[in-house]
């Protein structure tokens, strides 16, 4: 534009220079528009919003934690709340390929879920056998998409505590080392009267051993009764008053519990 501009100036004042006879009659032609440029500003980049802290706490509904993908406003811990954030790690997006996972894509959710099953019994002091005897359970959260392509590549590990049928227990303050609310149940396994409880609620059931099931597909239903018959009896045996008098019932993962990683039945004996 510069160059255009002082070619033009140069131009007028050869032709003020030159003798009038000499010079080109004036054209009926209209003179051409000038060019202009207009500058734009560059919109602002995304905004992949606030990373999540450790030991914020949460209001969750039930329906809220299983909501896998998006982030909650934290509460204050002093506050009335059902989750607390006991770990936050990094997501792996990038393949050996080169190429961008998304933040709800299946090797997304293994990570999460390894991270945060393998965290929880370190954060609440317990064993992992012993977690499965409790209501308490691991969740996580990813940032949306939109949050994930602006940068966001958090995932947050949150505790919560299963009250009873889609209702979670309020937590303490301090989830740390916090004993773990025991597994109950309403009615014996199998009845249509069952649902998993809190033991602080009215149950007539109690959650009392695991037995772990091999192999990478789910077996028949015979093979697992068959393996789960010994312990449970032997384990109802030694809790009731009469070792001669007593009785037992027993709970194999369903199809979709299996495929989400439950390798294990669950023994139970009346309360």
């Amino acid at each position: 534009m510069r160059r255009v501009v002082a070619a033009l100036a140069a131009a007028v004042v050869l032709a003020g220079c030159t003798p009038t006879a000499d010079a080109p009659a004036p054209s009926d032609e209209p003179a051409p528009a000038a060019s202009t440029r207009t500058e734009t500003t560059p919109p602002d980049p995304p905004d992949p919003g606030p990373t999540p802290v450790l030991g914020e706490c949460h209001a969750l509904t039930f329906r809220q934690a299983l909501a896998v993908v998006g982030r909650t406003a934290p509460v204050p811990c002093r506050r009335t709340h059902t989750a607390q954030t006991y770990f936050v790690g990094t997501l792996d997006l990038t393949t050996k390929s080169g190429f961008t996972r998304r933040v709800d894509s299946q090797a997304a959710q293994r990570q999460m879920r390894t991270a945060c099953t393998r965290r929880l019994p370190r954060h609440l002091g317990r064993t992992p056998r012993e977690l499965r005897l409790s209501m308490v359970r691991a969740v996580w959260f990813t940032p949306s998409p939109a949050r994930a392509e602006a940068g966001a590549d958090w995932f947050r590990c949150d505790v919560v505590a299963v009250a009873g049928p889609r209702q979670l227990l309020d937590l303490p303050r301090r989830t740390k080392g916090w004993a773990a609310p025991a597994m109950c149940a309403t009615s014996a396994p199998g009845t249509p009267a069952f649902d998993r409880v809190a033991c602080s609620r009215r149950h007539s059931w109690r959650a009392v051993a695991t037995v772990d099931i091999p192999g990478r597909r789910l077996p028949a239903a015979d093979a697992i009764a068959e393996r789960m018959d010994p312990v449970c009896r032997d384990v109802a045996a030694g809790s009731a008053d009469d070792p001669l008098d007593f009785s037992w019932s027993q709970e194999s993962p369903t199809r979709e519990q299996w495929e989400a990683g439950q390798r294990y039945g669950i023994c139970w004996v009346p309360a």
